[in-house]
């Protein structure tokens, strides 16, 4: 593939919600561009984005591909996302190095919940988007109806640039309303014509309206349209693009993807109204040593810096690491800085993708996607650049994990082969974390729901050969007191010999476990326990406390005051002391009063206007308190709460079907409560019974 430049290029996420399209969309856009013969079915399973095994066997995009097509002198890097917003991390790393959206819409399903949540999104981001309506050849799509939804959620910034002709199976076309022309598609060429009196009648309204947000545009323009006069086919075309460019208008277009009508129309719209990579703003990122901002102009003049947004492993050429070039140009057998860890790295082969296949390309110039491999040192989220004009971009936002699964091999010989495919696994998708907890001899897989967790372990299984178990995440509690309380702790032992002997009387009192887990004090008169001992009271207690006497769990908020004690010159020695000092404890415990504590999490949900009752009744039923609430854009509202986490172990689940797939949430642990009574004996129960532990 041929070199372009930064002007002639064009960066676009592809993006909507499941089933909407948007693999079908490319694969037309691959034929009719030429760049494939025959285009490829996701029934098939012979698409070129969706290429993995798991995308086959679930037939939706589960990770994003690269595709890039000629097209009339301009390069357009198409990155097909996945609809499942539990692969939304995915979504965010790919508009970190676009400039452009297309965002497909099912005519079918309409502005459902998920095309809300992109929409909502790409507004957020300013990101220019054309909208395009697929499937318009199909029953009961009613296409002015669509528009005003389509508007209710982004306001008159969505204009129609073209229009229907003809509904289901007499969907043929339709009419440009930017260029006034009529093209049909007659099965094997689209036929263009002037536009007839009767559908001049039908779309004149319309076309008026383009005119209008093109005349908003300039104060000139303005005077002109009002003035009567006809504003020229350039002044169109220019005031289009810089209402695209700033995010005043919302290109909406329609047809079919399955039978190409209206492909051609989105590649023109893209190629003439959005964003090169040197329009908007140019690049920022950060001085290294002094964390001054630095800016980077996308041009070849500037020193190399580019941003790896997206690393996939390959069991046969190893990793392959999707990168965009912010500026400079990378070559092969240069050396780069990794910024993130200060490594410095060759570059070896470089080539652009299109699904899996590799394309030759010389060299990676500003502005442009591309691919290198078999560079470990180099991952998803890091900056690479020039070592003498050093920079690091920051990485977009990355939500942390909401759903927990304990995983164990099937297989006793995969034991030791599990941690090394984790690894490799974490090094392509960093979202997910990998928790080995000790004290519920759990190993975590924590991602962002079952669709994330069900693809990483399917590819465990496909790419690695290794299948596991999966079982509910046990939640890890603590223990604490509840009453101060003194006993003593007598430790003697004569078998001949030197014996042991130590005796400590000891006060414990609770504190707040948040503040602190353990102190030790000691407040001995008269030297009846030396203080040569006093280390070994204070460990022979932190040993105790890793596992209480209810449940097993660490014992935290208590403080042991050493207050007395007695000692013999002969027999005593450390391991007496330690062993008094857990006696004392044990002792004390019929007065200190014993209890479970619980971590609490703080947790942000984002829900719709309509289900916010809904949810904060919910919040109630699971021993959760509401913190506060804050509205957003776009009809949502931000509820604020902390719950228990042993009441939101699925509720990644339940809050997709209290709000029918369009809540999201974050937690964060930020404290230990006491469990009520009431649930104490049952998790005693649960725990002193799991043979896992």
């Amino acid at each position: 593939m041929k070199k372009y430049p930064v002007e002639q290029i064009r960066n676009i996420a592809v993006m909507g919600h499941l089933g909407s399209g948007k693999t079908s969309f490319l694969e037309s856009v691959l034929q009719m561009t030429g760049a494939k013969q025959k285009k490829g079915s996701v029934e098939e399973k012979n698409t070129t984005s969706d290429y993995l095994t798991e995308e086959h066997n679930r037939l939706t995009s589960l990770s994003t591909s690269l595709i890039p097509v000629e097209y009339n002198g301009y390069k357009f890097n198409f990155l097909d996302t996945p609809g499942s917003e539990e692969f939304v991390n995915d979504v965010y790393q790919a508009l970190s190095v676009v400039k452009g959206a297309v965002l497909v819409v099912d005519g079918t399903k309409g502005i459902d919940i998920g095309t809300e949540r992109v929409l909502a999104l790409l507004s957020e981001k300013h990101v220019p988007t054309v909208l395009f309506i697929n499937k318009m050849d199909k029953q009961n799509i009613k296409f002015e109806t669509l528009i005003d939804n389509i508007r209710n959620v982004i306001g008159y910034q969505a204009v129609p640039f073209l229009w229907p002709i003809g509904a289901a199976d007499d969907f043929k076309g339709y009419v440009d309303l930017v260029d006034m022309k009529t093209r049909l598609y007659d099965g094997s060429k689209v036929v263009e014509s002037d536009v007839s009196p009767e559908q001049q009648e039908i779309v004149e309204g319309h076309r008026e309206k383009i005119v209008e947000s093109v005349a908003e545009t300039s104060e000139e323009l303005l005077e002109k349209h009002f003035g009567g006069e006809d504003l020229t086919k350039e002044e169109i075309y220019e005031g289009l693009r810089q209402g695209v460019l700033a995010g005043d208008l919302k290109p909406i277009v329609m047809g079919t993807a399955l039978k190409d009508i209206g492909i051609i129309a989105i590649l023109d719209i893209i190629a003439k109204f959005m964003p090169s990579p040197n329009d908007l703003k140019p690049i920022s990122g950060k001085n290294m040593d002094n964390g001054e901002d630095i800016v980077r102009n996308t041009n070849e003049n500037e020193p190399f810096s580019g941003y790896v947004f997206k690393t996939t492993v390959d069991p046969f050429i190893g990793s392959v690491n999707l990168v965009k070039v912010f500026s400079g140009k990378l070559v092969s057998g240069k050396e780069v800085l990794v910024s993130n860890t200060k490594n410095q790295v060759k570059i070896g082969s470089i080539f652009t993708m299109r699904g899996k296949e590799q394309l030759e390309v010389e060299e990676i110039g500003a502005g442009d996607i591309g691919a290198v491999t078999k560079i470990e040192s180099i991952f998803t989220g890091c900056t690479i650049c020039d070592p003498k004009s050093p920079i690091i971009f920051d990485q977009p936002m990355i939500q942390t994990p909401t759903y927990f699964l304990a995983i164990h091999p099937k297989q006793k010989s995969d034991e030791n082969k599990l941690s090394s495919v984790l690894q490799k696994l974490n090094y392509e998708d960093p979202t997910f974390e990998i928790i080995r907890n000790s004290e519920t001899s759990q190993l975590l897989l924590g991602g962002h729901g079952t669709t994330h967790l069900g693809y990483l372990l399917d590819k465990m299984k496909n790419m690695f050969k290794v299948e596991v178990d999966t079982f509910d995440q046990k939640i890890v509690y603590r223990e604490t007191i509840k009453n101060t309380a003194e006993a003593e702790g007598r430790h003697k032992k004569q078998s001949g010999g030197s014996g042991q002997f130590g005796v400590v009387l000891m006060r414990f009192e609770p504190m707040n476990p948040n503040e602190k887990e353990f102190e030790f004090v000691e407040k001995i008169h008269g030297g009846t326990v030396p203080k040569n001992y006093f280390p070994a009271v204070e460990k022979g207690l932190i040993e105790t406390f890793a596992k209480g006497p209810l449940a097993g769990f660490p014992v935290i908020g208590v403080r042991g005051v050493l207050l007395d004690g007695a000692y013999h010159p002969v027999d005593s020695n450390e391991i007496s002391f330690k062993l008094a000092a857990s006696l004392a404890f044990k002792n004390a415990l019929a007065k200190a009063r014993p209890t479970i504590l619980e971590p609490i999490m703080n947790v942000e949900i984002v829900v719709k206007d309509d289900y916010v009752g809904d949810v904060m009744g919910d919040v109630n039923k699971r021993r959760g308190r509401v913190l506060g609430m804050e509205p957003l854009i776009g009809g949502r509202q931000k509820i604020s709460a902390d719950i228990p986490e042993a009441e939101i172990v699925k509720y990644t689940i339940d809050l997709k079907a209290m709000t029918q797939g369009s809540g999201s949430f974050s937690r964060h642990f930020v404290r230990y409560d006491e469990v009520p009574e009431s649930l104490i004996d049952k998790i005693i129960e649960e725990y002193k019974t799991d043979e896992r532990r």
